[in-house]
């Protein structure tokens, strides 16, 4: 039992920093049915933009984590103004392929920049070394300070969608974009805000995973990225609650088959849960499977 705890304890951990990269993937295909697949990218740029704060400029964590986000949510804008909205009236695989163009743009401009080494962020305060047992349990600072940001973020995003006129307005645009226009809301600039948003909490998560794993290299997106997009689509992607519990679920899966089979095997099993996942329940565990006409 001590040892299932422990485990999930650290799927935890790692459960919210994939349900903070799901969010985004989540919110922006929830308002322009577009999978971002540069999103992934973002994430890595953020665990950069934090590991230079710390080790160049001197930054404390929680001011990186900030500098990064805020770095992430400009380098979101750019990319959805510059990449995807000359495309939004285009076919969805043309947007498609342009995403996974700005992907490779993304991890070729970092390995030319700061090289294909693997780095290891710099030393963290002493309190996130701290460690509290708990029966048989052992639980670092560490741990539960990542669960502690990234549910702290999740109720702020949650605050601003629900709570905000922002809020309303991407929902409003997630619903149906053209009756937005028609009652005065400004469509692209939701648009962007919802790609801004989205950014911010994959800065967040590169930080997070750098405080994590403790090591970073430009290729970090593909993986991470792609098991955040099977969370989303575990959930239902689209739908905010849905991101979170795939993002937890996932978390939790990879580390139990990795502390009780074989870390071999923990991707291979992420992969096949979104097989099955496509296969019996295509909407994901809290969509709904609609009905077009055609």
């Amino acid at each position: 039992m001590d040892q299932l705890a422990q485990q999930l304890i650290n799927g935890l951990s790692l459960g919210s920093i994939y349900a903070l990269i799901a969010l985004g993937y989540t919110m922006v295909y929830g308002i322009i049915q577009l999978i971002n697949f540069a999103h992934g990218d973002v994430y890595m740029v953020g665990a950069y933009v934090g590991f230079a704060s710390m080790a160049i400029l001197g930054l404390g964590v929680f001011e990186s984590l900030a500098l990064a986000m805020v770095t992430c949510m400009i380098l979101g804008v750019v990319i959805e103004r510059v990449a995807y909205k000359p495309l939004r009236n285009s076919t969805r695989i043309a947007v498609l392929i342009t995403a996974i163009g700005v992907s490779l743009l993304l991890e070729y401009v970092m390995l030319y920049f700061v090289g294909a080494a693997v780095r290891s962020y710099p030393p963290l305060p002493d309190y996130f070394n701290a460690q509290f047992a708990v029966g048989g349990v052992v639980i670092s600072a560490k741990s539960l300070i990542i669960i502690g940001v990234s549910v702290a973020l999740m109720i702020g995003l949650q605050f601003i969608v629900q709570k905000t006129r922002i809020g309303k307005a991407m929902r409003a645009v997630s619903q149906d974009a053209d009756a937005a226009r028609l009652m005065g809301i400004n469509v692209d600039n939701t648009i962007s805000f919802t790609f801004a948003l989205g950014s911010a909490l994959a800065g967040a998560a590169g930080v997070l995973v750098g405080i994590y794993y403790n090591t970073i290299n430009p290729l970090m997106g593909i993986m991470p990225g792609l098991k955040a997009f099977v969370a989303a689509v575990f959930g239902g992607i689209g739908l905010i609650p849905g991101a979170l519990i795939g993002g937890y679920f996932i978390g939790v899966t990879e580390t139990l088959v990795s502390g009780y089979f074989s870390s071999l095997l923990q991707d291979a099993v992420v992969f096949a849960i979104l097989i099955l996942v496509l296969i019996f329940k295509p909407a994901g565990l809290l969509g709904k499977n609609v009905r077009e006409k055609v």
